[in-house]
């Protein structure tokens, strides 16, 4: 019997800070980098790959807030005013 060993990849955290009351998805997706264009962020969105405060989100329009957070390809980033 084979055994496989798993590396799990270590999370990355960063934080992204805004001077308004919120920011959309798709806008913070473009502003921390983790999406090159909107286009880019809205596939990814709908593809079902962003974490919102740990849950799947498929709406791109989404309002984030202070101390919410967002996960794409292991990064969390996380809404600072």
């Amino acid at each position: 019997m084979k055994k496989f060993v798993v590396k799990l990849k270590q999370k990355e955290n960063r934080k992204l800070t805004i001077s308004t009351d919120f920011i959309r998805l798709d806008s913070a997706m473009k502003l921390s980098g983790a999406a090159a264009t909107g286009g880019e962020a809205k596939m990814l969105i709908n593809d079902e790959k962003v974490r919102v405060n740990g849950e799947v989100c498929t709406v791109r329009g989404k309002k984030l807030h202070e101390g919410d957070r967002f996960e794409y390809k292991y990064v969390i980033y996380e809404v600072t005013r």
